[in-house]
């Protein structure tokens, strides 16, 4: 995120009305739920389906793969446009769920870059976890603004300022509450909205419904006696007096620079607290930001249209073995039918069918703004750090590919298929989903991924879209990095180390290692050459 100049115009009102972010937590905190409950407030579903729920009800829309609504866990971020209404706005939300699991930690990593702000969801009970802190580590890395909501309320839950303290120490960042609960798990019986003075009552009976809201004149109106038990009262009194003397209120500017978090509490299953938190990221969170390239950054007010590809998604419809390129748009008004130029190859890409999300569900997008994510199918020409635009040569940079943490030798169950193998390993390297590297000597292919679950993943999407039963073997090497340095020495070392060596899909040099000393010795032997573990996407 990018300090914005204080004398920039106002952005266009199609594109200040936009707010797009992702939601960030641990596997399990209830991201997916609270994402279906989104759609839900903001018109797009009728009925929200649980993750692990019966029969129609089960259909989540955000999980899409066989095996996202088998193992109720989400695999592959997913993109989806929606409008909420706020205080006479027409907000147009654009919402990117990731993957919570730790093993798909890459395909959020990238997803991170495509996004002005995140939602962090907590558990109740569990608080801070580890996946919930990596992602945090990343969003610290790119300043983005970050809301917080509690999750699971109802439940038996933690001292909430036992979880405030957790976050404020854990990921050293500032929390103002912007709501407040009343009673915990069987008592809980809502919250008190800090920011408007209003009593929000849970309704237990009917999920798919937006909580009473009660307005109230400060803590001290006769009407809060109504509604809310004595004991639970008392105690809602005491605790928000130390609020007001202990926490900072809420404050923009602190929250824009990504050092301060609003908390609100609630329950995603009960569709409570997920109203307020709307409210919340319509009224503080920010519009699209500036998107920092080569030679020059991009404004999102700009006339001429730009954007970058941070995700790619191959057989989306396994019907049409097609590949849809998910693109963030940095600037300018894209219309159906635009030319734009394919800044890596220089060829000028037709676009005729961009789509829009709500899901797996797509349709035709006829236009969009600055700050949106259109999907582009196309056949391979796309891929992730890539950049479009109307002429000019600008890359989008940033974008990361991470060295893969477990290396396996993979083989067809057929061996006449290995060509049918290569086409899917290539298909997936370009999406991101694993790195995949020829080596040198011999035949056959090393699959690199961060967590031993895409392994399971790769080789069940391989035989679902492709009829290729494969299974993966232990490969001599435990890690890999990328090479490089001035052109003779990088030759003179592929030459004496042909054993290590092996390409990536791009035709990237690459340095498979066995042990540590395999790099310590490289670093002394060849001074000339650079081992990275991280190359940018598409240089």
């Amino acid at each position: 995120m990018l300090d914005t100049p204080s004398n920039r115009p106002a952005l266009p009102a199609e594109i200040a009305r936009r707010r797009t972010f992702a939601i960030i937590s641990h596997p399990d905190a209830g991201k997916t739920t609270l994402t279906e409950k989104f759609l839900l407030f903001g018109g797009a579903i009728q009925m929200a389906g649980q993750v692990r729920a019966k029969g129609e009800a089960r259909r989540t829309r955000s999980d899409f793969m066989a095996m996202e609504k088998d193992r109720g866990i989400s695999v592959s971020a997913s993109a989806m446009s929606f409008d909420f209404m706020n205080k006479g706005t027409n907000f147009r939300f654009n919402l990117v769920d990731t993957p919570g699991h730790s093993d798909f930690s890459e395909d959020t990593y990238r997803t991170l870059t495509a996004v002005d702000a995140a939602v962090m969801v907590i558990d109740g009970a569990k608080g801070v976890e580890s996946q919930t802190q990596k992602l945090f580590e990343v969003c610290r890395m790119r300043d983005l603004p970050i809301l917080t909501f509690c999750n699971k309320m109802d439940r038996e839950s933690r001292d909430v300022f036992e979880i405030i303290d957790e976050i404020q120490e854990n990921l050293a960042i500032d929390v103002t509450p912007a709501s407040w609960p009343i009673g915990v798990g069987r008592d809980f019986i809502g919250c008190y909205d800090i920011l408007r003075d209003r009593l929000e009552l849970m309704d237990r009976a009917d999920r798919n419904k937006v909580s009473a809201s009660i307005a109230i004149e400060g803590l001290d109106d006769p009407k809060l006696a109504e509604h809310v038990p004595a004991a639970l009262l008392e105690k809602l009194r005491e605790d928000l007096e130390m609020v007001r003397e202990l926490m900072p209120p809420l404050d923009a500017e602190l929250m824009a620079e990504g050092s301060l978090t609003p908390i609100w509490f609630g329950s995603a299953i009960n569709s409570f607290g997920v109203k307020e938190l709307m409210d919340g990221i319509a009224t503080y969170g920010p519009e699209p930001q500036i998107q920092s390239a080569q030679p020059r950054n991009i404004l999102p007010e700009e006339t001429k249209v730009s954007g970058f590809v941070f995700k790619v998604q191959a057989n989306m419809d396994p019907k049409h073995r097609d590949r849809v390129a998910f693109v963030r748009l940095a600037s300018g008004h894209f219309t159906r039918g635009m030319k734009l130029t394919h800044v890596r190859s220089k060829k000028v890409m037709s676009v005729t069918n961009p789509v829009m999300f709500l899901a797996a569900d797509r349709e035709l997008a006829e236009e969009a703004w600055a700050g949106d994510i259109i999907g582009i199918p196309n056949h391979g020409q796309l891929r992730i750090g890539d950049t479009l635009t109307e002429g000019e040569a600008i890359r989008v940079s940033g974008i990361p590919s991470f060295a893969p943490e477990l290396l396996q030798g993979v083989r067809a169950g057929d061996p006449m298929k290995s060509k049918h193998l290569e086409k899917a390993l290539m298909q997936f390297a370009e999406e991101g989903a694993a790195k995949v590297f020829k080596p040198a000597i011999g035949s056959g292919f090393v699959v690199g991924v961060v967590g031993q679950l895409q392994f399971e993943v790769l080789a069940s999407r391989i035989e679902l879209e492709y009829g290729l039963p494969v299974r993966f073997e232990q490969s001599q090497f435990t890690s890999a990095r990328w090479v490089n340095g001035d052109r003779q020495a990088v030759d003179k070392f592929t030459e004496t180390n042909k054993q290590h060596i092996a390409l990536d899909h791009d035709g990237d040099v690459v340095y498979l290692t066995r042990l540590q000393w395999d790099i310590d010795r490289v670093d002394r032997d060849y001074p000339d050459v650079r081992l990275t573990a991280t190359k940018e996407m598409m240089v």
